[in-house]
Parts: C-alpha cells; sequence; structure tokens
C-alpha cells in the first residue's frame, strides 16, 4: 500500500484553510484554527486515530467560530477522502463503542463513497470554553462526513447519571475520540483484501 496522504487548500471570502492528513502516522498534530476547544477535538481525532494531521486556519471569528470550523471540517473530509485513494486493500468498516467516565458513545463508518451521516446527542449547554458552540458538533460531524464520502453513524448512548447534567466537554470529547477509533479501524489495511472490498470493484 502507498503512502497515502491527503492535503487540501480552501480559500473563501470566510477563511482560509490548509489541511494536510497521513493516514499511516503515529498521531502527530500541528493544529491551529483559532478555536481553543475545537483544536483539542482535533488533537483527540489525530491521536486516537493514529493520523498525522496538519490545520492551519484564519477565519473570520469576529463574526463567530460556524464559518472556520464548518470549513475546516469540510477540507478535513476532502483531505481524508484524497488519502484514501482507491481504497484498495483496507478493511472498510470501522466500529467502536467508547466509554469516557460518565459518557458512553457508539460510533460506526462505513468508507463507501457514499455521502450518509446519522448524529444523536442530547441537549448540551450552549458553549464550551469562549467560542465553541455546542450545536456545531453535529454540523462538523455531517461536514466531514459529506466531504468525505462515508456513511457515519455517531451516537451518544450515556450522557450523565439518571437526574444529572450533562458534562459537555466529556460528551463531545467522546463523540471524537469515537469517531478516531472507528476511522482508524476503518482504514487499516486488510491482509485477506488485495483489492476494493466491495461486489462492485470500486467504492
Amino acid at each position: 500500500m502507498t503512502s497515502r496522504t491527503g492535503r487540501v487548500e480552501r480559500v473563501t471570502k470566510e477563511t482560509s484553510v490548509l489541511v494536510e492528513v497521513g493516514l499511516d502516522g503515529t498521531g502527530a498534530a500541528d493544529i491551529a484554527t483559532g478555536v481553543g476547544f475545537y483544536d483539542h477535538m482535533l488533537h483527540q481525532l489525530a491521536r486516537h486515530g493514529l493520523m498525522d494531521l496538519t490545520v492551519r486556519v484564519t477565519g473570520d471569528l469576529e463574526i463567530d467560530a460556524h464559518h472556520t470550523m464548518e470549513d475546516t471540517a469540510i477540507a478535513l473530509g476532502e483531505a481524508f477522502a484524497a488519502a484514501l485513494g482507491d481504497k484498495a486493500g483496507i478493511s472498510r468498516y470501522g466500529h467502536v463503542l467508547l466509554p469516557m467516565d460518565e459518557v458512553l458513545v457508539q460510533c460506526a463508518v462505513d468508507l463507501s463513497g457514499r455521502a450518509y451521516v446519522v448524529h444523536d446527542e442530547p441537549e448540551l449547554a450552549p458553549y464550551i470554553g469562549p467560542v465553541y458552540p455546542t450545536s456545531m458538533t453535529r454540523h462538523i460531524v455531517e461536514s466531514f462526513g459529506h466531504a468525505a464520502r462515508i456513511t457515519l453513524h455517531l451516537s451518544v448512548l450515556r450522557a450523565c447519571r439518571a437526574g444529572a447534567r450533562p458534562d459537555a466537554h466529556h460528551v463531545v470529547e467522546a463523540q471524537f475520540k469515537a469517531l478516531a477509533r472507528a476511522l482508524r479501524a476503518a482504514v487499516e489495511p486488510d491482509p485477506r483484501h488485495t483489492g476494493v472490498p466491495s461486489t462492485k470493484g470500486a467504492l
């Protein structure tokens, strides 16, 4: 399997985004989006997905963080798709049931070439830190999944003890870690597959 890397530059009137992805890395990350908590989540994606990840973003944060996070997720999905190439020899499917203290998250992915995203999480406090709206997690996941052209199901099965209020930081971080581990499993080489893992012959 040749080196699997992808690089995308996305420039609009709202943002300038550079993303580089190496699927066969060690989890090394060089990330600066201007949104601290988002940087923290992308570090989780790199570390637990064993992807080498570079993300450099300049965005219109004077308005809000929406465009910055959305465009980063789109570029990340495009770079991920580019790194996969023709998908020959990959496992294709990945899934994980991931605990983080009181939170339990399930993620399943199919690197199918078909964009379909299902995302379920409970209502959370509106912000984590000063500029990360928790409503953006779903939009980030959807933007990434559609740009990467994958089938992605991500669900929070348990957010807190009965009667307690969810810790938004834990709920969101567990989702990014679960996504990372599912993607890691799906991109892993399958020694019994030399071609594309589909009866169609293409993904």
